[in-house]
């Protein structure tokens, strides 16, 4: 297991960013964290299977996949978009998935979207017996725990905490281990301020504050913009970025210190929360509008 902070060149302000995209090939980032003892879990409540929800290039599915192939356990993935059941060899987040040996339940949105209702249960029950259910995205509260061991008692030197927000959990996990002399921001991937209920679900702490300026149109949207700054980033520091999460907070941090919003000479680590299978998926779709197409490798 490999993650360390990164020095970042800028100017005016001290910039790491922690490579947690480096703890394991599939199982990155904080999908590592939010796993760990979700897993424990379900060993010891002798479950011999996991059933998560996601959409068609989830990094929360294929880490599920992956980490039931590594321990041992059966996986379901309930897949948002019934169409993608005929197309699961143009896509290859799903891919890996089944070739980890998960089994797919391809849903309708409309059924997607009641997904947490007791008949909704009851079917998935009925079809696949007894499991130990993981949340869309993961984010719970064992998954919360997991992401309070991000931080390390040499982080307790940076003035910003900044990360990508999709769930609310991996935010929720820094603002619990972070100090009181820190300020945590989340840059959420997702359009709209609806997530700031979500983290104070989890959240102990106020030192904190959710930054929606820098979603790109919403989920899983992008930009040229975004991915020219992608790419450049790659280039100048050979860190790959991916485009849902990291990348968009990346840039609003480097947009943050060309406005001066941060103090001069501060210290500040920024979370790279890995997603980088999701690079390949988003690069076919980029082909397919004969756009730019992401540098990765």
């Amino acid at each position: 297991m490999e993650s360390y902070n990164q020095q970042i060149e800028v100017d005016d302000v001290t910039l790491f960013l922690k490579r947690e995209d480096l703890l394991h090939p599939y199982i990155s980032g904080n999908k590592y964290r939010k796993l760990k003892y979700n897993l424990a879990q379900a060993q010891q409540e002798q479950h011999d299977t996991l059933l998560t929800f996601g959409g068609a290039f989830s990094n929360h599915i294929l880490a599920t996949a992956a980490v039931g192939a590594d321990y041992g356990f059966k996986t379901i993935g309930v897949i948002r978009g019934e169409e993608l059941a005929s197309q699961i060899e143009d896509n290859p987040t799903l891919q890996q998935a089944r070739d980890f040996g998960m089994v797919f339940e391809f849903v309708t949105r409309d059924e997607y979207r009641r997904k947490e209702t007791p008949e909704f249960t009851a079917y998935l029950q009925t079809k696949y017996g007894r499991f130990y259910r993981l949340p869309e995205g993961g984010s719970n509260a064992l998954a919360v725990q997991g992401c309070e061991e991000m931080l390390t008692e040499e982080d307790a030197v940076f003035d910003y905490i900044c990360c990508s927000v999709g769930t609310g959990g991996t935010l929720s996990g820094l603002i619990n281990c972070s100090k009181s002399s820190q300020q945590v921001l989340g840059f959420s991937a997702l359009k709209g301020d609806f997530l700031q209920e979500d983290i104070r679900k989890f959240a102990k702490h106020q030192h904190w504050e959710l930054v929606t300026d820098y979603h790109f149109g919403g989920y899983g949207k992008v930009s040229e913009e975004l991915i020219q700054f992608i790419n450049c980033f790659y280039q100048k520091y050979r860190i790959p970025l991916d485009p849902i999460y990291t990348g968009k907070m990346v840039f609003g941090v480097f947009d943050f210190i060309r406005k001066g919003k941060f103090p001069k000479n501060s210290r500040i680590l920024m979370i790279h929360t890995g997603g980088l299978q999701g690079i390949a998926g988003m690069n076919k779709k980029l082909k397919k509008k004969n756009q730019i197409e992401i540098i990765y490798e």
